[in-house]
């Protein structure tokens, strides 16, 4: 009986140290599926870190180009033009107008001036010339190097008016220089109530120099 006991014993002692149970298996098992799952977590959040780190650097070099490595913007043709009518037609009020200057105290142009106009696709660099009868004689002039011609009427001149301007007008349009040329034929004060509407005062101008 005392050799079965401590046979006994023993046995129980070695099932004991050699043969953990199922219960210390399973704590093991969770712990490693535990750890397996915190890792793929830790490398996705990972991943995720990064991804945000290289969109937050393209997009500060985007902006960087943006702001300084981009160049001037090309520039605009420009073209030569010359305005030419008679005094009080309304060509110095139309190119400051253009040109968003103030039209408080505008005076008539005695001599020529010259102003650039600026558009969105282009500057237009005109010269307008006065109007008077001691300066009209001189026109041509200034008509060298002009790529276009701006006529301005007055819509509520007078039929004498009318009639100097129609003679200005085509003593222009047979000028060597500008017979060329586009023309711009502008019916002006047109708000006022003795203007002539736009189609007559053209018809009037051009009529007996077409036919």
């Amino acid at each position: 009986m005392p050799g079965t006991f401590g046979t006994g014993s023993a046995n129980t002692v070695r099932r004991e140290i050699h043969s953990p149970s199922s219960a210390s298996l399973g704590d093991c098992r969770r712990h490693r599926i535990v750890s397996s799952q915190q890792m793929s977590e830790l490398r996705t959040m990972s991943e995720c870190i990064q991804l945000s780190f290289a969109v937050c650097r393209i997009g500060i070099y985007t902006c960087f180009r943006a702001l300084c490595c981009k160049g001037p913007p090309p520039p605009r043709p420009e073209y030569d033009l010359v305005c030419i009518g008679l005094s009080g037609s309304g060509k110095t009020s139309l190119l400051s107008q253009l040109c968003s200057e103030s039209l408080e105290n505008i005076v008539s142009t005695t001599g020529f001036s010259i102003k650039a106009v600026p558009f969105q696709n282009a500057i237009l660099n005109v010269k307008e010339l006065g109007g008077a009868d001691n300066i009209r004689k001189y026109w041509s002039r200034y008509y060298q190097g002009s790529q276009g011609v701006i006529f301005v009427l007055d819509s509520a001149s007078s039929e004498d008016d009318l009639e100097t301007a129609r003679n200005e007008l085509h003593s222009a349009l047979q000028h060597p220089q500008l017979c060329t040329l586009p023309f711009l034929i502008l019916a002006n004060h047109q708000d006022k109530p003795a203007a002539r509407s736009v189609q007559e005062e053209i018809i009037q101008v051009t009529l007996p120099f077409c036919s």
